[in-house]
Parts: structure tokens; sequence; C-alpha cells
């Protein structure tokens, strides 16, 4: 998948924010030794399922838009995925441990 700007500024931002190195290769996104974090545009969303399949410690999806939040919040609001918000505040925490 081709990043998009927004994908690529919101992904080094929360890169930053928690002390690590954002993967722009394949994989997932944003990885620190407590969570994993994959961004995804408001049109991809249903995508992070995916992508953070498999992780056995808490798993985020960041949305890069608001109405993205609202639209992972619709579609992980009853799985173990968390959602945050384009600042790195968690929304939904994640079930994982």
């Amino acid at each position: 998948m081709r990043e998009t700007r927004s994908h690529n500024a919101l992904a080094n931002k929360l890169a930053k924010k928690f002390g690590v190195e954002y993967n722009k290769g394949p994989g997932i996104d944003i990885q620190t030794p407590s969570m994993a974090i994959e961004v995804e545009p408001e049109k991809t969303i249903s995508d992070a399922g995916r992508q953070l399949q498999g992780y056995r410690k808490p798993v985020y999806v960041a949305p890069t838009t608001k109405g993205g939040v609202e639209k992972a919040l619709e579609r992980y609001g009853n799985t173990s995925i968390g959602v945050m918000n384009n600042e790195g505040k968690i929304i939904k925490r994640s079930k994982r441990k």
C-alpha cells in the first residue's frame, strides 16, 4: 500500500512520542516494548485488524483523522484491539495483555 503524507506524518509523530522508530516497511508501523500501533487512513481502517493479528501485547489502531476514530470505534468496539487518536491518546484500551 502506498503511504500517504498524513499516514507518514502521524506515524513519525507517534514514534517520536513513544521513543521508537517508525517502521516504513511491511509489518506493523510502530512497535514499543509494551504495545503495537498500526496507523491507518479512514478508508482502510478495516485493514488494521489483519496487520495486528498475532501480537501478544496491547495493540492499537491510530486513524489519521477524527472521522477515522469514530469508524475505528465502530469497527473494533467489541474486539481486543484498542483505538487511539491522532495525538496518541488512548480512546479505547486494548484488551490484550
